[in-house]
């Protein structure tokens, strides 16, 4: 991760120059989705032709309760069908003629039980991958503007002194994490809090309400760049930890650097809208004013 942060930026510098020349900006796509777009792009050593088009898919994967971002044919299983169709035959190919250093060569270099991963079971890892890379850091990084100019004070503090980004990172993550839950399946059985869970029952993790838990967190409804320490589960804990927990964090650091250096200003330019969906906590729409 240290070793991108030059091209992080150098990406997050061009996505500012480009939005300094529109000024008035749908924040969601203009500015946010670029930057992980690119970075999951380069990362994959997909052509950049194509990454856009993954993008769009991975978003209506993700975003499959929302008519405007499925798209007009309503069904979000066919982009997951066609993004995996589209790594496995990056894998295929890449068996072909593999000359690249990049992680979808790693992965397919890497013995996963004593052999090769599958050009199949790749298609669905690159799904995975795709949407999580691209998705959530997409969310965070504009539902994290949203609630900064909401909280103008810390946004000055922010602004004041760049050395808060990485804790305001941290409480962005934290108040606004970019999926509500996900589901697991019980191993054993056990007892949470009087409630009795019986090995192979669903559970469903609501990350929004354990990153408000009372019990761990001293004023949870509050916003609070200052808040430490944070122990907030929107990275998921132990065996499920985030896989790219260095490089979201990377992501966002750069980004609001980049971000409030580049406009002293950012207004609100119209109501934000929010996605339709129980599973994921984005905003469709975000509509600014950047004054540089």
């Amino acid at each position: 991760m240290a070793g991108i942060e030059d091209r992080v930026r150098e990406i997050c510098r061009t996505i500012m120059a480009e939005a300094r020349d529109h000024r008035e900006v749908e924040f969601v796509h203009d500015v946010a989705s670029p930057l992980p777009t690119k970075v999951i792009g380069e990362l994959f050593g997909l052509p950049p032709e194509d990454w856009d088009h993954i993008h769009v898919l991975a978003e209506r994967t993700a975003s499959n309760q929302d008519p405007e971002l499925v798209g007009a044919e309503g069904d979000a299983s066919a982009a997951a069908i066609e993004m995996a169709m589209y790594g496995i035959g990056l894998a295929a190919a890449r068996r072909q003629n593999d000359r690249a250093d990049d992680l979808t060569s790693v992965i397919l270099r890497t013995d996963f039980g004593g052999q090769p991963m599958s050009d199949i079971d790749f298609g669905s890892f690159f799904v995975q991958l795709i949407i999580a890379g691209n998705d959530t850091t997409k969310g965070t990084l504009s539902s994290g503007l949203l609630t900064l100019v909401r909280h103008p004070e810390q946004l000055a503090e922010v602004r004041a002194d760049p050395s808060l980004i990485p804790g305001a990172v941290e409480e962005i993550i934290r108040y606004d994490n970019p999926f509500h839950y996900f589901r697991r399946t019980a191993l054993w059985d056990t007892k949470l809090s009087g409630t009795r869970i019986a090995a192979g029952d669903k559970v469903a993790m609501y990350y929004t309400s354990a990153n408000r838990d009372e019990e761990v967190f001293a004023d949870p409804q509050a916003f609070d760049i200052h808040r430490r320490p944070n122990p907030h589960l929107s990275f998921g804990i132990a065996g499920h930890f985030c896989l790219g927990v260095h490089l979201a964090r990377l992501e966002g650091k750069v980004f609001f650097e980049e971000l409030l250096d580049a406009f002293p200003t950012i207004d609100l330019n119209g109501e934000p809208v929010r996605s339709r969906s129980n599973l994921t906590n984005m905003l469709r729409l975000l509509p600014v004013r950047l004054t540089a």
